[in-house]
């Protein structure tokens, strides 16, 4: 069986060592065939050693390169696993986000066909995909930094943030598929009991899901402590997620 790539990307402080841990432990258990786990980071203090540790790295683009300001918000940083090459990655790779948990096989996210698979988001009605959980494969998508580098400004005049901005470059291209809507489920959209069941009734792991998102607040710890990061959102402490996310 062909072995198969697994990134992730941390920078700054929002989330430490324990998270980048915690994914491996999940894709670990839950992916059955071979494959690389690789931590893009500028800071690998307390990493496990069975992670491929490995700098965010430099790809011709000033901005990014020199880090900026603004590449540290709204997830533009993650767009450097679109570098060509890319240390000497090759192949089929699956990009997930830290602050998800993993519920179910990963083994299906590498079986459907197409270049650029990715979750449909789900308060958009235009072709944006939510970037948590995306599959490419290595060197194939390189062409979306060179926009952005080329045109800076221009090229992010019409998007918020880096999930707009690649999943948009890509649909134009032709080249976009969402995984089926039921795999990757956010937690607030979909886990949480609606009012007033939310205060009596912890939330679900809805039926078919393999990841839940966790978008904003709360966090994956805030959701088992029981806080919900907004004073209008009651989030009951979910026991659950102790189960799956270590």
């Amino acid at each position: 069986m062909q072995p198969v790539n697994v990134i992730c990307i941390k920078w700054g402080q929002k989330y430490g060592s324990d998270y980048v841990n915690t994914l491996y432990s999940m894709v670990s258990r839950n992916l059955s065939r071979p494959f690389r786990f690789v931590c893009l980071t500028d800071d690998n203090d307390g990493i496990r050693e069975e992670v491929e540790v490995k700098p965010i790295p430099e790809v011709g683009f000033e901005d990014f390169d020199q880090r900026k300001p603004w590449t540290f918000g709204h997830g533009w940083l993650k767009l450097t696993c679109f570098a060509k090459p890319l240390y000497d990655l090759e192949g089929p790779t699956l990009f997930l986000d830290l602050d998800i948990v993993i519920v179910g096989s990963l083994d299906e996210f590498f079986e459907p066909e197409g270049d650029f698979l990715v979750i449909k988001e789900w308060d958009k009605s235009d072709a944006t995909g939510n970037t948590s959980v995306f599959r490419f494969t290595i060197g194939a998508h390189v062409d979306a930094l060179e926009h952005l580098k080329n045109d800076p400004i221009g090229s992010r005049k019409e998007v918020r943030n880096e999930q707009e901005f690649i999943t948009q470059f890509v649909d134009r291209q032709g080249k976009l598929s969402y995984w089926p809507a039921e795999w990757c489920r956010s937690f607030k959209r979909h886990c949480l009991r609606p009012f007033p069941l939310s205060f009596f009734q912890q939330p679900r792991i809805p039926e078919g899901a393999k990841v839940i998102i966790f978008h904003g607040r709360p966090h994956p710890d805030d959701a088992v402590a029981g806080r919900s990061g907004k004073w209008y959102r009651k989030v009951l402490p979910t026991t659950w997620i102790k189960e799956y996310w270590r």
